[in-house]
């Protein structure tokens, strides 16, 4: 599974980036660049197999998934032209199966995020009347072992205060403050270039799989069990 395989390379040329975040070195190096994109492109690829095999991805390939390493600073204090990561996303498909999977390969900084990160309103309030009626459910399914040893709390941007229609002593606040809801598995960089990575990378989004099978019946049924996908 060499194609399969995080190169060593791949994150050399990272940080080396980093050091050097200019179009004139970028482009003497664009060689280097393209072997790197092709590997993460390869990587994603496999992975993308893997994860088909226990979830249904919408997502058609893994050059698909892959996002460009040329930054977009039309609005960003950072002018840097270039990203010093890898990244990428997958997400599930049909109206029924919600929720995204994200990976980011970057020296110190790799890992691996699935769930939701900008909820539509609709879909917020959804999730807020849920917690609010069923937050047992909440504590037990975020409480899990298997979820709460890979994944430690709830990841994500929360407000500062109780959100809109309810009350700062509600029993939940704590997570009817949340904004995004996702969960987060980091590896180091031995871990990255592990022949074994692709593997972990993809169990550890099967262990997510409770966290969306519940996110999927929230924002795809009513509080009757009414189907509303269609």
């Amino acid at each position: 599974m060499a194609t399969a395989t995080v190169q060593k390379d791949s994150l050399n040329f990272l940080t080396e980036l980093s050091h050097n975040n200019n179009r004139e070195w970028f482009g003497d190096h664009k060689g280097s660049y393209i072997e790197a994109r092709d590997n993460i492109i390869a990587f994603a690829d496999a992975l993308l197999v893997e994860m088909n095999k226990h979830d249904n991805i919408e997502t058609a390939s893994g050059k698909k998934s892959v996002y460009r390493i040329y930054k977009d600073v039309r609005f960003a204090k950072d002018k840097t032209p270039y990203n010093t990561h890898w990244s990428g996303s997958f997400k599930r498909a049909t109206k029924k199966l919600r929720g995204g999977y994200y990976f980011r390969i970057e020296p110190g900084n790799s890992g691996v995020v699935g769930g939701f990160w900008g909820p539509e309103p609709n879909d917020l309030k959804r999730i807020r009347e849920d917690i609010d009626t069923n937050s047992r459910g909440w504590r037990n399914l975020l409480g899990d072992e298997t979820i709460f040893e890979t994944f430690g709390d709830m990841y994500g941007e929360k407000l500062s205060s109780a959100p809109k229609g309810y009350a700062k002593e509600h029993p939940a606040i704590d997570l009817l403050r949340y904004k995004q809801f996702m969960l987060k598995c980091p590896f180091s960089d031995d871990e990255v270039l592990d022949p074994g990575f692709l593997l972990q990378v993809n169990d550890v989004f099967k262990k997510m799989r409770p966290f969306f099978d519940h996110m999927s019946e929230v924002l795809t049924t009513d509080a009757n069990g009414v189907d509303l996908a269609g």
